[in-house]
Formats: C-alpha cells, structure tokens, sequence
C-alpha cells in the first residue's frame, strides 16, 4: 500500500517550547492509524500541521503526495481531506440538511446529502434546525460533514465525546466502513477502547516526541508481557492444593502470573476437571492498551523522566 501520510523528522516550536520535536511516522492509504498524547504532548500542534492549518518549522510532511504547507497545493488538498473537529462553528438556524447540502458544495464528488444523514444517524432529523439538536445529535452532524466531502482522507478528534453508548458503536462501524471503502482516517481519542476497536496502528506522543509506535496489539509489548489468570478457589479447596502456586491471593481470587498463560490454563483446568470442581471467574488478562497509555505519558503528568525508578 502507498502512504497517505508520511511525517519525517517534523519539529515545531513556540518561542522556547518545542512542542513537537522530531517525530517521524507514516500511514498507509485504508488504515485507521491513532495518534495519542495527553494535552500538551504535541498532538494537536502535529494534526494541524497535517491539515494544512500550521506552518512547521522543520522536517518533511506529505499529505496524500503533497506538502500541506505549500499553498499551491491547498485547494486540491482541500478537496481531498475531512476535518472533524471537537467543536465546529455551525448555523444554528439552518436545518441539517441545508447545513450539509452547502457543504457538499464545496466539494467535486460529494457523497449524497440522504445517505450521508443516514449513516449518521439522523435520519428523522434532516429537517430540523440545529439549535433544536441535542449535544449528541450535533456532534453526529460533525461526523456528517466531515465525511459529506467523501474524502480520501478523514481527520476525527475526539469523534465519539457526547455520544451515549449506542451512538458510540454507530460511529464505529461507521468509520470502519469508511476504511473499507478504501478511506484513510487519523484519529485521535481519550477512549482506550475505541482505539482498540478501530485502529490498526498507534503513534502516542508525549513531550512533544514518540514515546511508542506500533500496532494496538503490541504496543509497549503489551502480546508478551505476563498475564494474569484468575479465578475463584473452589469451595472446600485450600491454596496449597492447587497445583501452581499462585503470586497473589485476595479473600478467594487467586491470581497466576505467568509468560506461559498456555500450559499454565492445561495445568489447572485439567486437575479441575479431574476433581471434578470448577474454576469460577476465570479468566487471562494481559495489560490493556490503557495501562501501557499512562505508563508512557506518565513523564506528562507528574514531571518524571518516565522512567520506573
């Protein structure tokens, strides 16, 4: 696959901050690609630099093949790219409808203005004025016209904010149809398990640098790491008849850690079966994509190094 972004070496600072500081990553044409970071990591400052909207100071940017600080350049990209922001400046007294027909305007190849009230879920509200929208609804109107455009490449902050829960996982597969339909979305969220639901790589910036990038998946080793296998011990079963010896025991859950979650899973449910008992609760957990989140971005929040002492 060709790249949609490639980020090399970029720097931009404020006077004496270096708000990014030599970065350097790509996303490929398709991909739903997360960039992370507390607040004042850097995050922003690299995403508007990417939508044309900042002027870096140094370092090699390209924005499906082009430079988005070269001015020349804007118009076409403009008509390839969709920006949803956390908070868009939208006519309150316009209806969703007309909000998202003039927009369609300014694009050469927009999707229909129905199908797009559809996939947002707005379908019984394409006539109703803005102002009379809830804060969830309005936020779907957001998503509507960022994807009105039908742009190769979509920019979502924080999409899903405000949204009750069912509306959260229609904007997942919504996005997740957009990347089947071939476009590349950078997202940024707060949701560890958004992330994980819908992107198939992670860059997480703190101070202004990459601290990790990878696939959600293996992020900060997070596939090799230990995991921890609990359960409730049986009734009548002491500690000293299980067959491992477990690292903790809280009340009656019992909890293995081990790098060999496999053979440790034959060993206890196999004597379990053989005494005929069962093992309630149990399950094998790794550390989640949160966990290696605040461990990376720790430096961040309390002016560590981000080193474990």
């Amino acid at each position: 696959m060709s790249s949609a972004l490639r980020v090399a070496n970029l720097k931009k600072s404020y006077g004496d901050l270096a708000a990014v500081n030599d970065i350097s990553f790509d996303v490929q044409r398709g991909e739903v690609f997360a960039l992370l970071g507390p607040n004042g990591a850097g995050k922003t400052t690299t995403i508007e630099i990417l939508e044309g909207f900042l002027r870096r100071d140094q370092g090699t940017v390209e924005v499906l093949g082009v430079d988005p600080g070269d001015r020349q350049h804007l118009r076409w990209l403009r008509d390839r790219i969709g920006v949803v922001l956390q908070e868009l400046a939208v006519e309150s007294f316009f209806t969703v409808r007309q909000v998202l027909e003039r927009n369609a305007g300014f694009y050469p190849h927009p999707r229909p203005v129905d199908e797009v009230i559809e996939l947002v879920g707005l379908s019984e509200k394409g006539d109703a004025k803005v102002k009379k929208l809830s804060g969830g609804q309005q936020r779907r109107l957001d998503i509507g016209l960022g994807i009105v455009g039908n742009p190769e490449l979509l920019f979502l902050d924080e999409p899903t904010t405000g949204l009750d829960p069912a509306a959260r996982r229609t904007t997942w597969e919504l996005i997740r149809l957009l990347a089947s339909e071939g476009t590349t979305v950078l997202m940024s969220s707060h949701y560890m398990d958004e992330v994980e639901a819908l992107a198939q790589r992670v860059a997480v910036l703190s101070r202004g640098q990459i601290a990790a990038l990878g696939s959600t998946a293996s992020l900060g080793g997070r596939d090799t790491s230990e995991a921890a296998i609990r359960f409730t011990l049986p009734i009548g079963v002491a500690v000293g008849d299980l067959p491992i010896a477990p690292s903790r025991v809280v009340g009656r859950v019992v909890e293995v850690r081990t790098s060999d979650e496999l053979m440790v899973l034959h060993e206890l449910t196999g004597w379990a079966l053989e005494r005929h008992v069962a093992l309630a609760g149990l399950i094998v957990a790794r550390e989640t994509l949160e966990d290696i989140y605040l461990a990376l971005t720790r430096s961040d929040r309390d002016g560590s190094d981000g080193k474990t002492p």
